[in-house]
């Protein structure tokens, strides 16, 4: 039994006039001149400072000068190797860290406080202050921005006049409705709201003009029928009201008993 295996097509990796090449020919000819180099892009020499001692895990505060100023050399003479043009800024690094390596190999400064100088301390102060300054950038690059983030919305109002439409009333259907009002204004009676005549401090006067040269009265005698409820209620209330000022003493002899009045003497 014969067995087929299938196998893909192989890659193309070029096409020439219009024909896919597979495999590179054997008398290819490269230009030296058109190889390129990719390398990482550092926006400065702080930042391929950086990323040395970085990659590296070193203490920033005890930098191997004479390590990193060779690394640093090494990729300075790899980008002008492949024609990179060089930043004067890279050069100026190159020169400052020549200059902390050779302030090493001699003997130790002391300053005035009698301490002895340490030739990298300025290059750790800008390098401490290139990592705060790159920090706060990447703070404020990942904020929302407008035209990358967030995108103007423009609309054009355009204005609208809108007219009143007054309805078309017909005389007559106005008259029609004028009488109706008319009419219907006959049917409904005013009501007229007359004052009471009765008032708590007219019949606490009268309660007491009452009692005058009397010892007592029954309380039912202060009021007649023809006033109605309205003149129990302001009896009953010029009652406690002269009972609250003491002026009257109340009497009842017994359960469901007529109440009494009379007069209080001690007032």
């Amino acid at each position: 039994m014969t067995e087929f295996l299938a196998t893909s097509p192989p890659p193309i990796l070029a096409v020439i006039d219009g024909q896919p090449m597979t495999t590179f020919p054997d008398d290819l000819f490269i230009p030296p001149d058109a190889l390129k180099v990719l390398l990482d892009s550092f926006t400065g020499p702080l930042d391929l400072l950086c990323y040395l001692i970085r990659r590296q895990n070193i203490d920033i505060m005890n930098i191997p000068i004479a390590l990193i100023t060779r690394q640093y050399m090494d990729y300075i003479q790899l980008m002008e190797e492949n024609r990179f043009e060089l930043a004067a800024e890279y050069l100026v690094m190159a020169a400052m860290l020549a200059e902390i390596k050779s302030r090493l190999l001699l003997p130790p400064t002391v300053s005035e406080e009698g301490e002895e100088e340490d030739p990298r301390l300025s290059l750790v102060r800008k390098l401490e202050a290139y990592e705060q300054m790159k920090i706060a950038a990447k703070y404020l690059d990942e904020l929302p921005r407008c035209e990358r983030d967030l995108f103007r919305i423009k609309l054009t109002l355009v204005l609208i006049k809108l007219e009143t439409v007054h309805p078309e009333v017909q005389l007559h259907c106005l008259s029609q409705k004028m009488s109706a009002l008319l009419m219907q204004q006959r049917h409904v009676e005013p009501h007229q709201i007359k004052q009471d005549s009765l008032s708590v401090r007219d019949r606490m006067t009268f309660i007491l003009d009452q009692l005058q040269g009397k010892k007592q009265i029954l309380f039912h005698q202060l009021w007649t029928k023809e006033e109605g409820r309205l003149g129990l209620v302001v009896t009953f209330l010029a009652v406690l009201e002269l009972t609250r000022q003491s002026l009257l003493n109340l009497t009842q002899p017994t359960v469901r008993s007529p109440i009494y009045l009379m007069v209080n003497d001690d007032a």
